[in-house]
């Protein structure tokens, strides 16, 4: 091959590679022609003035960056207007897009005019008419188009324009000329995992449909109105029948009375939980020492407890009255009824009968108005919504907290077997072989009687007739009359449901069953007031008076009191508490522990087993001078008691840790079932009467 041909064919490529470069401009520029020397000059790196000199091992030295999808420079407290809840909200989502390049740009079709007028621009146009086909030769009139001279075989065009040499040849080799990018640009897709759309549908049944069309006019409506003429004249001229407008009078009035019932239970309902949310809020600090304060002083004083003021439960209309008795709810817990009366003869009025909860000591859960004043009350073990109460007049009632009655259900008269002296206690039994309740109420008249409830009645039946044989009264003509008694108190046995105790106004205790009615079983002299049964040990009661005392005693058998009578006269304990006993109680967790209240406003609690002369707590809770403390209940579940005084008002207190000792139960042991407890509870307090027992006189403290 000749030298020149060589020389000639390296120029040429030379001379395509520029002419591709300028075409790459003539495309970046819109076929502008800018100048192909400022890409070819060589650049010289400055360096700044204020440039910091670095080491070459700070040089080398590596930083770690972290690099994360959030923009620094966005902002992070914008705030826009909510229509919503028409206030200003800060917005938490933040557009964190930070856009470095955009170019705008758009699309030619090939075929269109502004795309041959661009291709004309750039002579693109003159190459595709000179690409000859596919394995053929090149023409001799695009040999002169390119420069007037052939192409010799084996060699390129000599002089010319050499790219219209080299366009044929490029097609010849099957390549398609492409544009160039001045940008590398790379485009990525993935697919994501669509969730799969789910259509539910129902079938429902239509709602019937019917078509109705008429035409209107003036004689149509007046047909209208004749016939509506035409009925009420009929209905005008049906006889009228007496009583029957009175029985659709009181069908209407029955109906109203039942929605407006409906209506008003959905409020009271509506309003109590309401009640409630707000009490819980204001006593918080109450309920929360009930629930978890326990006194951290008890753990440096062996033998002495205090008792924490929790809910003081208040009632305007029973400021002027007294609390008479006290009884918990055997089902609910946190309830308890109270009967207000007066003790004082001179100043007899109305009563009440007040049902407290500890959800709510602003208000009563519900309460009953009388018109004589309630001396007792007592709440039903199996129906906790049946009340029997005794009244100062003598009569007794049933009242229910379901039903709403202003009123008593049931209340006996002088014709069935009233009273004729106030009713002093009232109690509950077990319901009789024709599933009727029955209740036994006691009076100053001298009669125990038993009240059996029937579906519209209430009927009496006289057990027993409290009398003196030792004491008799002289009638008219010297005639001797039998004294009768006067019963104050009386309670049953905790396991013997047919023995009973009476207390009488003469000091005098009787023991009683219900099979005899004419006689006791034994008799005791020791003092009035309350009596009450120890709720372990079936032998021990527990007595006080207004004497100061509280007497502990037991019952002995029949051959030990054939043995020696004399003994059974004497108090196994006697406690002396400086003034007057309204009540005593014993705590439903052990055997040893009762409390009592005085008339100075002092609570006191004993634990025998603790101490058997002095008492583990002596406080003062009657928050007024000369108020009188009159009775005290043991809560049967919680460590508390509730004490009533004679201003109508009701506190309950906690029992510090000191006053309600256990017996500890050893790691690891099994549980300890009912009977286990109640027989571990009367073992104690065995081991306390058999010292006493040993004694040659009685314990005093």
């Amino acid at each position: 091959m000749p030298p020149k041909q060589v020389k000639s064919k390296t120029a040429a490529s030379v001379d395509r590679k520029r002419s591709k470069r300028g075409d790459g401009d003539d495309l970046t520029e819109m076929g502008d022609g800018t100048e192909q020397d400022d890409w070819m000059q060589a650049k010289t790196l400055v360096k700044p003035e204020d440039q910091l000199e670095l080491s070459e091992a700070e040089l080398k030295e590596e930083f770690t960056r972290i690099l994360t999808a959030n923009n620094p420079h966005a902002p992070q407290n914008i705030v826009r207007y909510s229509f919503k809840e028409r206030q200003y909200k800060q917005t938490s989502s933040v557009d964190q897009l930070a856009v470095h390049f955009a170019l705008d740009g758009n699309l030619l079709h090939k075929d269109s005019e502004e795309a041959k007028k661009q291709f004309n621009r750039m002579g693109l146009a003159e190459t595709k008419e000179a690409e000859p086909a596919e394995g053929a030769e090149p023409s001799a009139a695009a040999a002169e188009e390119s420069g007037g001279e052939g192409v010799p075989e084996g060699g390129a065009a000599e002089g010319g324009d050499e790219d219209a040499a080299l366009a044929p040849a490029t097609k010849a080799g099957g390549k398609e000329k492409k544009l160039t990018n001045q940008f590398n640009f790379s485009e990525r897709a993935s697919q994501t995992y669509n969730n799969p759309f789910r259509d539910r549908a129902t079938v429902t049944e239509p709602p019937p449909r019917a078509s109705f069309s008429s035409n209107v006019t003036q004689w149509e409506i007046y047909d209208a109105y004749q016939e509506d003429f035409e009925k009420q004249e009929k209905s005008k001229e049906k006889k009228v029948i007496p009583g029957r407008k009175e029985e659709e009078k009181s069908k209407k009035k029955f109906q109203i009375s039942e929605t407006s019932s409906d209506d008003i239970t959905r409020v009271e309902t509506a309003a109590k939980i309401v009640e409630r949310m707000v009490n819980q809020n204001t006593y918080d600090d109450i309920a929360q020492d009930f629930k978890y304060w326990e006194d951290v002083s008890d753990e440096f004083r062996d033998s002495e407890g205090t008792l924490l003021p929790l809910w003081k439960f208040s009632f305007e209309k029973a400021k002027k009255l007294a609390i008479t008795s006290v009884c918990w709810n055997p089902k609910y817990r946190d309830l308890v009824a109270v009967s207000c009366g007066s003790y004082d003869f001179m100043k007899q009025g109305s009563g009440l009968i007040i049902l407290w909860t500890m959800k709510n000591p602003s208000f009563p859960e519900c309460f009953f108005e009388t018109d004589s004043g309630v001396m007792c009350l007592d709440v039903h073990p199996q129906h906790p919504h049946w009340i029997c109460a005794g009244f100062y007049d003598g009569s007794v009632a049933i009242f229910s907290a379901v039903d709403k009655r202003d009123g008593a259900i049931h209340r006996c008269t002088a014709k069935n077997g009233k009273h004729t002296d106030p009713v002093w206690q009232v109690r509950w039994q077990k319901d009789d072989a024709d599933n009727n309740m029955n209740f036994y109420s006691i009076s100053s008249d001298g009669r125990i009687c038993l009240w059996t409830i029937l579906k519209n009645e209430m009927v009496y039946q006289d057990v027993i007739h409290l009398s003196l044989p030792d004491i008799s009264a002289e009638g008219p003509d010297g005639i001797k009359v039998a004294t009768t008694g006067c019963g104050t108190a009386f309670d049953f046995h905790k396991q013997k449901d047919y023995l009973f105790l009476v207390g009488t106004e003469e000091g005098k205790v009787h023991i009683c069953s219900k099979a005899y009615t004419s006689h006791f079983i034994d008799t005791i002299d020791a003092h009035n007031m309350a009596v009450c049964w120890n709720r372990f040990h079936p032998k021990i009661f527990i007595t006080c008076s207004a004497d100061w005392t509280v007497k502990i005693w037991e019952m002995k058998d029949t051959m030990d009191k054939s043995e020696g009578a004399d003994e059974t006269r004497k108090p196994l304990f006697s406690f002396d508490l400086n003034n007057s006993v309204g009540d005593v109680a014993w705590a439903p967790y052990s055997s040893t522990v009762f409390a009592a209240v005085t008339s100075d406003g002092k609570a006191f609690v004993y634990d025998l087993n603790a101490n058997k002369y002095e008492p583990l707590c002596e406080q003062m809770v009657a928050q007024k001078k000369k108020t009188k403390l009159t009775h005290v209940e043991f809560n049967p579940t919680y460590p508390i008691v509730v004490i009533g005084d004679d201003r109508g008002n009701v506190t309950s207190l906690k029992l510090s840790p000191n006053l309600r000792k256990m017996k500890a139960e050893k790691k690891g042991a099994p549980p300890v079932d009912e009977a286990t407890k109640v027989q571990r509870e009367i073992e104690k307090l065995e081991k306390i009467l058999s010292m006493v027992r040993n004694q040659p006189t009685e314990a005093t403290a």
